[in-house]
């Protein structure tokens, strides 16, 4: 007989004791209405028990979609309609456009175009440390539009490759020889992860998240498209690309400087996956295809009556991967990941949507900003705490998507409370939901992986982690704050 998988006690017994003393110990504030309050307690039990990895992520979802339905919250007295609204989720298009992305990104593993991709870039600019550092970081820029989980991607296709080269080189942490390259190149794998992460709407699957909260937070007001996001990105995350690989050079440089037999070790990791496969053609194809719908650039030549939706786009990428065999139907059944995010997505979108809805982030953001407001800070001032505050609280979860869906909302709308221009505190609280990740070894899914392979002791990981945030954060708000200024966003 099958052993069950119990609950891990202590965060199941902190997730129910939160839920439990919000909902019947703490008063309801004023201006709150009980049911909204009520589900202020189901979603704060809900992150706890994500936080603390109470149970797989998608089972706490489950629980929480069905606690929702039995309890009413979002339609006391309306059993019928509750469930409705506890299934909402399920209808929202951005998370169908993850979950189908998720599933197209397979074809990059199973093809081997991911690791070919990255190779090539090896064999052009290895000939340096420093060169194959900014090869990595041009793979997964190349990826990051077309792979919206940043751990696959970071973890999964681009972590192997590295650690193929340090191996290379005889760096490997069991021989205390990290330092020669391995310690280098671990570091700047995993810090190119934030960036990219934040450059695309489809590098990360909170990000189409932080759009809905946006544009519902501006009442339809600044609504960001794929082409607006990544055009927004462009500039403030080359700069930290460019400067990234220098600054983590400078605080841990490696060993090895020169590394004139990376080139050939690549060439030869090419030419022992051969020429390039129809499957690899199928799916470079389709990538296109997907970058020029989701640019807009159909509607652009032709006109609006030819503009295609972001998530049908993704749909006919993966019906065409299907349809040519690149992907079987049992390569998506079998990806769980990809269900997961779904379920996931769609119950924590549903939760934060209703809190909007009923009322709790509005009281919540007017008591955040009146707090500021009594600072007598202005906007300015008032922006950057809100983003410092946010961008470093990430040391106590370990979810970007649970971060973001516990306080994007409420501090975008205390932000505009205090004056603040929408558009710019909705990109820079947007992009810094990526760039938040650099700051722990267990901030995203990528890192646990890297930092897992030993190359890095957990004081160089928080050292440098702690910089690229100064760093990033100040690139993000200067240069970019600039640059979207100069798009007219703001």
């Amino acid at each position: 007989m099958d052993k069950l998988t119990p609950l891990k006690p202590l965060p199941s017994l902190c997730a129910l004791a939160a839920t439990l003393i919000i909902w019947f110990l703490i008063p309801v504030p004023e201006g709150v209405a009980p049911n909204a309050w009520q589900l202020l307690a189901l979603f704060i039990g809900t992150i706890i028990a994500i936080i603390g990895k109470a149970m797989p992520i998608g089972a706490v979802s489950v629980i929480a979609i069905a606690l929702v339905a039995v309890t009413g919250v979002t339609n006391p007295g309306k059993p019928g309609a509750a469930l409705d609204d506890a299934l909402s989720g399920f209808s929202n298009q951005l998370i169908w456009l993850i979950g189908f992305s998720i599933m197209i990104s397979l074809s990059l593993n199973k093809t081997g175009l991911g690791a070919r991709i990255g190779y090539y870039f090896i064999s052009l600019f290895g000939k340096k440390t420093l060169g194959i550092a900014y090869a990595l970081t041009l793979a997964e820029t190349t990826l990051a539009p077309v792979t919206p989980s940043n751990t696959a991607r970071g973890g999964g296709i681009i972590h192997p490759i590295m650690k193929s080269i340090a191996d290379s080189f005889g760096s490997k942490p069991e021989l205390n020889t990290s330092g020669k390259i391995g310690r280098y190149l671990s570091l700047v794998n995993y810090n190119i992860n934030p960036v990219t992460s934040a450059m695309f709407i489809t590098a990360t699957a909170p990000n189409p998240l932080i759009v809905s909260l946006i544009a519902k937070g501006t009442h339809g007001s600044f609504e960001l498209s794929w082409s607006m996001w990544a055009i927004a990105a462009l500039v403030p995350g080359l700069c930290s690309l460019i400067v990234m690989p220098l600054v983590i050079y400078l605080l841990y440089p490696p060993e090895v400087k020169s590394t004139p037999d990376a080139p050939r070790f690549a060439r030869e990791k090419l030419q022992a996956l051969g020429p390039v496969t129809l499957p690899e053609k199928i799916t470079l194809g389709v990538f296109a295809l997907l970058l020029v719908l989701w640019a807009g650039i159909p509607a652009m030549i032709f006109g609006p009556a030819l503009a295609v939706n972001p998530t049908t786009a993704a749909l006919i990428g993966l019906a065409v991967l299907l349809a040519t065999g690149v992907l079987s139907w049992e390569d998506v059944l079998k990806h769980k990941g990809a269900w997961d995010t779904v379920v996931w997505f769609s119950a924590l979108v549903m939760m934060a949507s209703f809190l909007g809805k009923l009322g709790l982030i509005g009281w919540l953001s007017q008591t955040v900003g009146n707090g500021i407001d009594h600072m007598g800070m202005s906007w300015v001032g008032g922006t950057i705490l809100l983003t410092i505050i946010y961008l470093y609280s990430h040391y106590f979860f370990a979810s970007t998507t649970a971060h973001v869906t516990a306080m994007f909302a409420a501090f975008f709308a205390a932000g505009i409370a205090l004056g603040a221009p929408p558009a710019l505190l909705g990109l820079i609280l947007a992009f810094s939901s990526s760039l938040m990740m650099s700051l722990t070894h267990y901030g995203t899914g990528t890192a646990p992986i890297i930092f897992g392979s030993g190359y890095v002791t957990l004081g160089e990981w928080w050292k440098a982690g702690l910089v690229m945030s100064v760093v990033n954060l100040l690139i993000w708000m200067l240069i970019g704050g600039a640059w979207w200024k100069l798009l007219g966003y703001w």
